[in-house]
């Protein structure tokens, strides 16, 4: 049967979608005689609500411009569809692993020239989070919400295997030791609780290989996935496999599939005493489960060089090409990246601020108690974002792919890194040719 049977009504459908939801951009403003900006968010609950909450104090704060917030579903593609159909929003809230997409696609303006008007600089930022909407020594987003991860560990199971909880592991020979004593078992192998999972809860399978001091691109024109690092971060992976039974840690995983946001969530229920997390965390434990004895710590280091390693997480802000009022847009976009602005949106979301200035108030009515920790380990030496190459979704699944190959055993680490290489290596070049031929590398 043909293909585009099925692909052309679901285009049609996914269009059709992103018709409906920029009716907003196209119907005649209302006649109170402002210029309104529409801004396209991906949060919802009380994260969009607490975004909410700023965009009122912006609307308040003047009377020539009105932004009208609308929270989007897969807002990366749905822009893109907008953008391509001319019909854009004036500001996006997306994914930090979207901005090198965007950038090669010209889908975003660039805001230098901007923040240098309005005074907006690097200097005033975290590092890690302001170099995330930098392509090729352009700007192209602004940060809104930040986060860092660290180890989260259920207390009271420290206790009942007699861990003392107040000294998590420091180290990776630390955490295997630990995880090891709190997995429990049946006596036919079926395991009911595990220590530590490094795919628990999955979200940065890539991660790994940074932790031991890998990298996943030279930075210029080669994949280097199979670097021994990676290889030995993998090897470390597989090894929990190989001590409890692939298909018994298969098993146990399965029955907690998209159960994060809900109070099945294993780290919620007991059943995984230890994982890597990121700041929202405590939203959802205190939602879930508030009588949890738990605490956050650094995450341990796999090497002595390589202490408190983090993922950098961040969500930002960019104004579309195309727009119909670019200034505008960065008027609320200079209102948001204030301090005062930058601090109720994540104090409201319980995350950290991207600021290197921090205010004693948003310190002291913060309510995650190790808040501290998280905005530490943003300066961590040992921090890992996602690598800034336009094919990085194609990357990251096959990097998905291999770690269930890895955890699996159906390959050995080498085979599985050696394979992601292989194929990732021609799609680099074709993406590094397409650039140089817009002299744009």
């Amino acid at each position: 049967m043909d293909r585009n049977a099925f692909t052309i009504p679901l285009l049609a459908i996914a269009v059709l979608g992103v018709y409906f939801e920029s009716e907003q951009l196209t119907k005649p403003a209302p006649p109170d005689g402002k210029v309104h900006v529409a801004y396209w968010e991906k949060w919802t609950a009380f994260e969009f609500d607490a975004m909410k909450k700023v965009v009122d104090e912006f609307n308040k704060s003047q009377n020539k411009i009105q932004v009208d917030i609308l929270s989007i579903s897969n807002i990366e593609d749905k822009t893109l569809m907008a953008i391509s159909g001319r019909i854009p929003p004036d500001v996006v809230g997306l994914y930090g692993e979207n901005v090198t997409q965007y950038a090669d696609s010209h889908a975003v303006i660039t805001l230098d020239e901007l923040c240098k008007e309005a005074g907006i600089k690097k200097e005033d930022y975290i590092p890690a989070y302001w170099n995330v909407g930098v392509v090729r020594n352009k700007l192209y987003a602004l940060p809104s919400t930040p986060a860092t991860t660290a180890l989260h560990y259920n207390r009271g199971l420290f206790k009942e295997v007699g861990l003392d909880p107040d000294k998590p592991p420091k180290t990776f020979h630390e955490l295997d030791d630990m995880a090891e004593k709190l997995t429990k078992r049946e006596p036919n192998g079926h395991v009911i609780r595990t220590g530590f999972m490094p795919g628990e809860p999955g979200w940065w399978n890539w991660a790994w290989g940074p932790f031991f001091g890998g990298k996943l691109w030279d930075g210029k024109s080669k994949i280097t996935f199979n670097c021994p690092e990676n290889v030995e971060a993998y090897t470390w992976v597989q090894h929990f496999s190989v001590n409890w039974g692939a298909s018994a840690l298969q098993s146990f995983q399965a029955g907690f599939a998209n159960t994060f946001s809900s109070s099945n969530n294993p780290f919620m229920t007991g059943q995984t005493a230890m994982e890597i997390q990121g700041v929202w965390m405590y939203n959802f434990i205190q939602k879930f489960n508030p009588q949890l004895d738990w605490a956050a710590a650094p995450f341990p280091a796999a090497k002595p060089n390589l202490p408190d390693p983090t993922v950098i997480d961040l969500d930002v802000l960019c104004i579309p090409t195309g727009a119909k009022h670019p200034k505008e847009a960065f008027e609320f976009l200079k209102f948001v990246e204030t301090q005062k602005g930058l601090e109720m949106l994540c104090l409201g979301q319980k995350k950290i601020t991207p600021l290197r200035k921090v205010s004693p108030g948003f310190i002291e009515h913060h309510p995650n108690p190790f808040i501290k920790l998280f905005i530490k380990a943003a300066y961590s030496p040992t921090t890992c974002a996602a690598p800034k190459i336009g094919i990085w979704s194609q990357y990251k699944d096959e990097i998905t792919n291999a770690f269930s190959e890895i955890t699996l055993m159906t390959k050995t680490p080498k085979q599985a890194l050696d394979d992601v290489n292989n194929r990732m290596q021609p799609m680099l070049d074709q993406y590094l040719a397409r650039l140089r031929a817009r002299g744009e590398e």
